[in-house]
């Protein structure tokens, strides 16, 4: 699980939506755009909800692990759809394999 940083407050998400959603933070920076996002999240009390977040070139966000964490949100089709907007965006995709080492990628163990 990873805590998300964004706008002086953070969220806790699984660490592939995470993943992804760097990513895609990354690619509409890069064509100088925004969207709002929709994720699961834990909350305080150990539910999972939807979080919305707008996310563009503007956006300060980062994300540290959580450590001992249980059993953290997935949702695939946030992921996937994250990955193909990040696809569209950038369509001659860089490699990614010397990023967020710690984190397994997408298409690993669902």
């Amino acid at each position: 699980m990873r805590r998300i940083h964004y706008a002086n407050s953070h969220i806790l998400t699984g660490d592939r939506t995470c993943k992804a959603l760097l990513r895609y933070c990354r690619a509409l920076a890069v064509a100088g755009k925004s969207d709002v996002v929709q994720i699961p999240v834990v909350t305080e009390g150990g539910g999972t909800v939807y979080a919305h977040l707008l996310i563009g070139p503007a956006s300060e966000i980062f994300s540290t692990p959580v450590p001992d964490s249980a059993d953290e949100p997935v949702d695939q089709e946030v992921i996937e759809y994250l990955e193909a907007e990040t696809l569209r965006l950038q369509p001659a995709r860089p490699a990614w394999n010397e990023e967020m080492t710690d984190v397994p990628d997408i298409g690993e163990d669902f």
